[in-house]
């Protein structure tokens, strides 16, 4: 299997797939009809790309800041479809609420609340480093609660079938196989690349990283662990990287956690899914000539 560097993430009844330092969002419109956008990444920052875990900390904030605008343009489609008018400026300011406000309620439920938990058992238990794995083994069980619960509403079903025709569009052509519906569909949902997988990694690598910190103040310790999280996302990303270049068994066993956990994240697309899929691609990415080479 080649990998083809290509990526992307389910928006609102679409696909965004990027490729280097373009990207494209394909969204099928509530009269049926598939439109695509191209967009340019301005700065791409080629050379911070090729230093290991600083670029994994870029690619983290590229994605989260491209994804939102991904979310952002699918979404409006459907606010016409209810003739709801459009601002821009105070978009991009909902837009950069949304994300601070999003951000701290992460910090608070994923990283605020297991470290408080853990260090409740302080009075029973001594080990510093036991008490960093029971704070580990909550903020996962929070994590898979909160992705079980928000699996189950009807809107983010329909996304993680357009997640898993993402997956499917990028397993075909890195099999080798024409890209087409047909292809598509009797390929695999799952891919070793996935942000989802990259999210478990970070909870297992931080699990790992927080053990070793050992200061008396409890204020010290959480704001330590905050400064580690670029840190973290660095090392996550380099083994996320890793991981979908190399086939080998030691590698898959690494990657099934993050698998299994995409069993929840992405579900069987339908044909229309994957026409939206297939020409996010095609926007961004020649893959004849991938397949050719």
């Amino acid at each position: 299997m080649k990998n083809s560097r290509i990526g992307g993430q389910a928006v609102i009844e679409g696909v965004m797939m990027r490729n280097g330092s373009k990207y494209a969002v394909a969204v099928r419109k509530p009269d049926k009809e598939i439109v695509t956008e191209v967009y340019d990444i301005k700065n791409p920052r080629d050379r911070i790309n090729k230093i290991p875990l600083a670029r994994g900390v870029v690619a983290f904030v590229d994605s989260l800041t491209i994804g939102m605008k991904s979310l952002t343009y699918s979404s409006s489609f459907y606010e016409e479809a209810v003739n709801t008018p459009r601002n821009d400026k105070k978009e991009k300011a909902s837009n950069i609420i949304v994300i601070a406000f999003s951000i701290l309620i992460a910090l608070g439920i994923f990283m605020a609340i297991p470290y408080l938990i853990s260090r409740c058992l302080g009075s029973w238990v001594s080990s510093n480093l036991v008490l960093s794995i029971i704070e580990g083994v909550v903020r996962l069980a929070f994590f898979f609660a909160y992705v079980i619960l928000i699996s189950r509403l009807d809107d983010i079903r329909r996304v993680f079938s357009y997640h898993g025709a993402e997956h499917k569009c990028i397993n075909c052509i890195e099999h080798g196989m024409e890209l087409n519906v047909e292809n598509v569909r009797k390929s695999s949902r799952f891919h070793k690349r996935c942000g989802t997988s990259f999210l478990f990694i970070v909870m297992i690598i931080s699990m790992i990283f927080y053990c070793f910190i050992s200061v008396d103040s409890h204020y010290l310790q959480f704001g330590i662990r905050l400064l580690l999280i670029p840190v973290i996302a660095g090392v996550s990303y380099e083994f996320l990287r890793f991981a979908g270049s190399v086939d080998n068994k030691f590698v898959d066993i690494m990657a099934k956690p993050g698998i299994w956990l995409q069993h929840l994240t992405t579900n069987e697309p339908d044909d229309d899914m994957i026409e939206v899929g297939i020409k996010s691609v095609e926007a961004v990415f020649d893959w004849r000539t991938f397949i050719e080479g």
